[in-house]
């Protein structure tokens, strides 16, 4: 499996593998333990071939040990198969995996904020990944503002299956800085700022002709949440901003609207734009020498010819229904379906002689409070 896909499949599974940890990290500690069971089915294709499937599943907990702790735990296991490219959408070449995951967290609360402490391990065949985070949150006497900040460090060891990438490795040191506030009884505001150091193998060794240079990134994230009392429903928009030293830069537009209904039922139909440039060191596709690969430009140090580096727009729609059964069981589905055009960037011209790009995903659970 490639790099680039395992780092798409990770980003496809972190709601998988973080259940519950936002409960963990709630600024009271949960007054009782829960379990949930979640189900993700991925997939995407290209018009002339499909191309890579996620079937996940992941078990996790929370539960309290005493007044001042509780503890998180989630188990993933996954198997992904298909096909994925060698450049741009050609010379796609089958390949399977299945990854294997635990992550823990454990907090400790004060009275005006908390302490998360966590862990992650990832294991696949040809790729090993060890991380751990510590985060911190800091209430004011109103409890209107929450403080919050976090860093994180990774360890990825990489052995490819065709051997071109052999004993070698990637760090990652991640630092987040947030806010939350209280504009209003219904209006809630949070704005989180994103860095990030990755530094050692950072190619593709699955793609031909790519060899990247060491990237920094930072993300700027607003969200905005409005109840409306009279529909009983609730507004959630966000907007982030990412950028790197490799001249990526997004844009991402969600909104999604929460609407309660009787019976304990709720649904949430969501939307999602986005649009980013292309790297720096990106190689357009081109129709000479077709079916080869284009060759790097003369002299180049970097250079990659793989599709999620290029320049293109994307929209995703979706919902999520959730029924409440009582107090102590919740049941929930998300289906969600997601498109992409080079000609669809928002700021600027696409990357030439791309395929059009769709996925879909659906994702049921059931949690369980005791």
């Amino acid at each position: 499996m490639t790099i680039s896909n395992k780092s798409h499949a990770k980003f496809l599974l972190a709601s998988l593998a973080l259940l519950n940890t936002q409960v963990c990290r709630a600024e009271d500690p949960p007054e009782k333990a829960s379990i949930a069971i979640k189900h993700l089915d991925y997939f995407d294709k290209q018009p002339d071939k499909d191309r890579i499937r996620v079937k996940a599943t992941a078990i996790g907990i929370v539960a309290p040990i005493s007044p001042e702790w509780s503890m998180a735990a989630t188990a993933t296991t996954d198997g992904i198969s298909g096909a994925s490219p060698a450049f741009h959408n050609s010379a796609i070449t089958k390949m399977r995996d299945r990854r294997n995951a635990l992550d823990t967290a454990l907090t400790r609360y004060f009275g005006d904020g908390s302490v998360t402490l966590g862990s992650a391990y990832s294991h696949e065949s040809d790729y090993v990944s060890k991380a751990i985070t510590l985060q911190g949150t800091v209430n004011s006497d109103n409890r209107n503002t929450t403080w919050s900040a976090a860093v994180g460090l990774s360890f990825d060891n990489i052995n490819s299956n065709n051997r071109v990438a052999q004993d070698q490795s990637k760090h990652v040191t991640d630092f987040l800085f947030g806010v939350s506030q209280v504009l209003t009884p219904v209006d809630i505001v949070q704005l989180n700022l994103g860095l990030a150091n990755a530094t050692g193998y950072l190619s593709d060794p699955y793609k031909v002709f790519d060899n990247r240079p060491d990237r920094r990134s930072h993300t700027l994230t607003v969200r905005w949440n409005h109840h409306l009392d009279k529909l009983d429903a609730t507004t959630r928009f966000s907007y982030r901003y990412f950028g790197d030293d490799w001249s990526v830069k997004s844009h991402t537009f969600g909104l999604e609207y929460v609407q309660n209904l009787s019976g304990g039922w709720s649904v949430t139909p969501l939307v999602r734009l986005y649009s980013q440039s292309a790297a720096k060191f990106y190689v357009d596709a081109g129709p000479y020498g077709f079916p080869f690969p284009p060759n790097p430009p003369e002299g180049a140090i970097h250079f990659s010819e793989d599709q999620r580096l290029s320049a293109y727009g994307a929209h995703t729609i979706g919902f999520k229904i959730v029924k409440n059964l009582g107090d102590d069981w919740v049941l929930d589905f998300k289906y969600e379906k997601y498109e992409q055009r080079s000609s669809w960037r928002l700021f600027g011209n696409g990357s030439p002689g791309l395929l059009p790009f769709s996925a879909r995903s659906f994702q049921i659970g059931v949690a369980h409070s005791f």
